[in-house]
């Protein structure tokens, strides 16, 4: 059974850094590309940032390029994202998830993932 555990999340000021985790079990995870999409409240999910199965691609989108950084440990079995000077609008749930791009990302299950809010 996959077993997705997503942690890191908090209250943050604008331009804080936060390092989301995502703690993976029930499949190989070294096999499979990752990505991180978010889901504000009252909002369609936005994909955020993925990467290969081997870390060898990683993607992002615009609004986060050069301010987040996606990564991953197999040996950990372990999904990251670094998140430096957040704006307010990264506040969201977020959400770990199959596939490494906008196209091939799975729609998150709602109910999970690991808030992040960002505020003055």
């Amino acid at each position: 059974q996959v077993h997705l555990v997503e942690s890191g999340g908090g209250l943050v000021q604008p331009g804080a850094s936060l390092r989301l985790s995502c703690a993976a079990s029930g499949f190989t995870f070294i096999n499979v590309a990752r990505s991180w999409v978010r889901q504000a409240a009252g909002k369609v999910p936005e994909w955020v940032s993925g990467i290969s199965s081997q870390s060898v691609r990683a993607y992002y989108a615009d609004s986060v390029k050069s301010r987040f950084t996606i990564t991953r440990d197999n040996g950990r079995d372990t999904l990251y994202l670094q998140m430096n000077r957040l704006k307010a609008e990264a506040a969201a749930r977020y959400h770990c998830v199959m596939g490494a791009t906008r196209a091939t990302s799975q729609t998150p299950t709602p109910g999970q993932g690991t808030q992040v809010t960002v505020s003055p």
